[in-house]
């Protein structure tokens, strides 16, 4: 198996990871399923910001663990989470970076949803 390459983020690719300043709720299938004052926003390139939510923030009843795995050269090896929370359904649509290179490493033990499977993912102000 070749080894998989490992960039760093820089000008060309650039990659922050900052304490979201705001509470992060997550609602799907009518309930929230998420809620955090811990999470960060991650923005990479020029990608939409990211917010990554501590797993012990998210309620784990919905959230099966899939054998899916994806790779990011920027990043590392991401694992994944199917959804269940009502009528909400979304296999591997919850990733989770278990251990993630160091310029990303604050997001260890956090999880981020995909926006599109979710009813919504916002920042309250406190």
């Amino acid at each position: 198996m070749p080894e998989k390459k490992v960039l760093v983020p820089g000008p060309d690719h650039p990659i922050t990871v900052e304490p979201t300043q705001a509470r992060v709720v997550v609602k799907a299938g009518g309930r929230v399923i998420a809620d955090s004052r811990n999470a960060f926003t991650l923005q990479e390139s020029t990608y939409p910001p990211v917010q990554y939510i501590p797993l012990a923030d998210v309620d784990a009843s919905v959230l099966e663990r899939t054998d899916h795995e994806t790779y990011c050269p920027y990043k590392g090896e991401a694992s994944y989470y199917s959804l269940n929370a009502g009528e909400v359904k979304g296999e591997n649509a919850v990733w989770t970076y278990e251990k993630p290179y160091d310029p990303v490493a604050p997001i260890k033990d956090h999880v981020a949803f995909y926006p599109n499977v979710v009813d919504s993912i916002e920042l309250v102000e406190d």
